[in-house]
């Protein structure tokens, strides 16, 4: 079994973190973690999601051109591209977002999100209606870090995380938290330590999820909008990821 996880933006540095996330969250998959070669260094806006969709689509197609995969994980928690990917893919397509929370719904009865800016709370919104996951949770909160600082995390940024996660349980009525970045897959055990309560990592979730449904066999419906994109002219840089 192979599962690819792809770094949608183009810091190394993340790649390498979410590379080890991945690796131990798996039982018995060889995990190819990839990193987007072209994009912003970090997505913390529309913006960036949109410049980073077409280095993600370049790795999916690469993907499909050099044997396939069993499964594919999008590790950004805005979910970018990852309908798009799905109509690119022949294996099941997962964000880390829809991942992880839809496995909080799982364990308990309500998850508040605990993310890094608060500008990127819409495009989580969006995920949560999108999934269908609207009853499950419970808000959504931004400790007002960066992405990028949590490449290597200091005491001063754990120490914000940790006390959003706390008023999270003390002020949202929730019974298991999700961490809303990549970057923050170290953090999981440390916070749900503290905390006494489930502490979801999409990176993990998303790896557990994808390799279940390669153990059952599964692949993914290819109708409606999930099927092939229709081929057409299309120019510019990207203009190969048209001519499959």
């Amino acid at each position: 079994m192979r599962l690819h996880v792809i770094n949608p933006n183009t810091s190394t540095a993340m790649s390498e973190k979410i590379a080890i996330a991945a690796e131990r969250a798996s039982r018995q998959a060889q995990i190819v973690t990839l990193t987007s070669r072209h994009g912003p260094a970090s997505l913390e806006s529309h913006f960036d999601e949109a410049l980073a969709v077409p280095g993600l689509l370049e790795q999916v197609d690469l993907i499909q051109r050099e044997g396939g995969s069993d499964g594919i994980l999008v590790a950004c928690f805005g979910d970018p591209g990852v309908l798009a990917a799905r109509e690119l893919a022949d294996a099941p397509v997962f964000g880390i977002a829809e991942a992880a929370m839809r496995t909080a719904a799982a364990l308990g009865t309500r998850f508040s999100v605990v993310t890094t800016l608060g500008r990127t709370l819409p495009i989580i919104e969006r995920v949560v209606r999108e999934s269908g996951l609207e009853r499950a949770c419970s808000r959504l909160r931004a400790c007002e870090i960066p992405v990028a600082s949590l490449e290597c995390t200091d005491d001063e940024s754990r120490g914000r995380l940790l006390d959003e996660c706390r008023r999270a349980l003390d002020e949202d009525g929730i019974d298991t938290l999700v961490l809303g970045c990549a970057g923050m897959a170290d953090l999981t055990e440390w916070i749900s330590a503290e905390l006494r309560v489930p502490v979801i990592d999409g990176v993990a979730a998303g790896v557990q999820l994808l390799e279940g449904l390669a153990h059952l066999g599964l692949r993914p419906a290819k109708r409606f909008d999930r099927a092939a994109p229709p081929p057409k002219p299309v120019q510019g840089a990207f203009a190969a990821l048209a001519r499959r």
